[in-house]
């Protein structure tokens, strides 16, 4: 056996005899990582090369001779999973499942090995729990685990032979960072044997119909740890999100090769484990404030669902010689162009005080359709002038005040109006463009000017320009 030291790029699986800053193949900074290979040509290494074989024809086929694969979607029980999924597991699909640790994840596939099991084969494969410890977890969350098996095994020889074995419908890998291949001398969770051993897992859900979820960790950073490829690798990545302090946890999809990657799905973390939040937007709304600066109502699109959100802002008096700025649910790079818009334009003076931007209920708000809501709920904690509890603005602002048009207007309408709002300050392009139908008042506003009238006069302090 001949080992050596190189160094694995972990965005592009480059290699290299030395640690470099900056990946020449990728260009990607700071990304390469220590691991041991073995240089030694074995029948071992040399039949990894052939786990990409697909069983079938080895030859290319005229696309008119080709027939429409019966991909069938297997629903797993749990609508907002299969939201996200676009429709449920699809046959012979690689799902990847990244989250922190204690966000949920084990207790969410526990749950859907319940449901799936009541008349599928479903195999459990666990690397970090022992079976009397997944066999407490599942007591809790009452399975009765009909038609599922557990494995506590990490060597991938010994978990494909199972599978074999086994015939499994659906197999979930906890986690593929605890798998190892013994034909490579790399530890577990490096670069090469992460890749390696989810290959393995991709290959025999592709060649035999199994769809197989792998669970994945996250560094520091909030990234899938191990190689970057192995997201390009998977059909699906899906991230579990969410506080361990707050009960509610959301799923969203970066990559779907068989749905919507935009689509969420939202949980409520209780005693009996994950319960579904069909009506995620009354949620947001529970315990909104009556009447209080700083808060303002928008209706944000997610996939194909819209919700209500909360945008809460705090601007006050700054005791440092740099005044701070910290945002939860906003991109940073946005908070600062909305505070240099709103001082430019406006004449309002942020540079002395410090502002805290909120998104109730931990959602993340990355479309521009939220910038004119941000900058209401700014200009309102600033001058303690209210926006009305009954408004929800949309738009995004341009760098000279100008409010753009957004998308999905009707869609966003119809859910404002089903909570109880009954005036929206939008866009005037989208009034020009289609007037939706319903019930409540829409008032279309230019640019950022227009929109500032419809604050609640002030409580208490607080000037406007002008």
């Amino acid at each position: 056996m001949k080992l050596k030291t190189v160094y694995i790029c972990s965005e592009c699986g480059a290699r290299s005899p030395k640690w470099m800053g900056k990946c020449t193949a990728c260009g990607a900074w700071n990304s390469f990582v220590e691991d041991v290979v073995d240089e030694t040509p074995t029948p071992a290494a040399s039949a990894r090369h052939t786990l990409t074989a697909r069983t079938g024809e080895h030859r290319a086929v005229p696309y008119r001779e080709m027939e429409m694969p019966d991909y069938i979607r297997t629903v797993t029980g749990l609508s907002e999973l299969d939201r996200v999924l676009g429709g449920g597991l699809v046959l012979g699909s690689v799902v990847l499942l990244a989250g922190e640790p204690g966000i949920g994840k084990s207790t969410l596939l526990m749950q859907i090995s319940d449901i799936l099991g009541a008349h599928r084969q479903v195999l459990y494969v666990s690397g970090e729990e022992s079976a009397g410890q997944l066999k407490l977890r599942a007591e809790r969350l009452g399975v009765k685990g009909e038609h599922l098996s557990i494995l506590t095994e990490t060597n991938l020889d010994k978990i494909l032979s199972e599978i074999d074995r086994t015939k499994p419908d659906l197999v979930i890998v906890d986690s593929i960072q605890t798998v190892y291949n013994a034909a490579i001398a790399s530890t577990q969770g490096t670069v090469t044997q992460v890749r390696e051993t989810a290959l393995a897992f991709i290959n025999k859900a592709k060649s035999e119909n199994i769809s197989v979820i792998l669970v994945g960790h996250v560094n520091k950073e909030g990234s899938i740890a191990g190689p970057k490829l192995l997201e390009h690798m998977v059909d699906a990545v899906l991230y579990f999100e969410g506080e361990r302090q707050q009960a509610y946890r959301v799923i969203r999809a970066i990559k779907n090769r068989y749905g919507s990657t935009n689509e969420i799905g939202v949980f409520e973390m209780t005693d009996e484990g994950l319960s579904q939040v069909q009506n995620p937007s009354e949620m947001l709304l529970a315990d909104r404030p009556q009447n209080t600066p700083g808060n303002c109502a928008l209706c944000t699109m997610e996939g194909t669902r819209p919700l209500i959100a909360e945008i809460q802002a705090l601007v006050s008096a700054t005791t440092f010689p740099t005044p701070r700025r910290t945002c939860d649910g906003i991109d940073y790079n946005r908070l600062c162009l909305i505070l240099a818009l709103l001082e430019k334009r406006l004449g309002l003076r942020f540079s002395a005080n410090d502002v805290y931007i909120n998104v109730i209920g931990g959602l993340r708000l990355v479309e521009p359709a939220a910038d004119l809501s941000l900058a209401l709920a700014l200009i309102s904690s600033l001058t303690d002038r209210p926006v009305p509890d009954d408004l929800i603005a949309l738009g995004e602002l341009g760098l000279s005040g100008e409010c753009r048009a957004v998308s999905g207007l009707e869609y966003r309408v119809k859910e404002a109006e089903r909570l109880g709002f009954s005036r929206v300050l939008l866009p005037a392009r989208n009034l020009n463009k289609k007037t939706p139908k319903c019930g409540i008042e829409l008032i279309p506003v230019r640019s950022l000017f227009d929109a500032v009238r419809y604050l609640s006069p002030k409580e208490k302090g607080g000037n406007l320009p002008g």
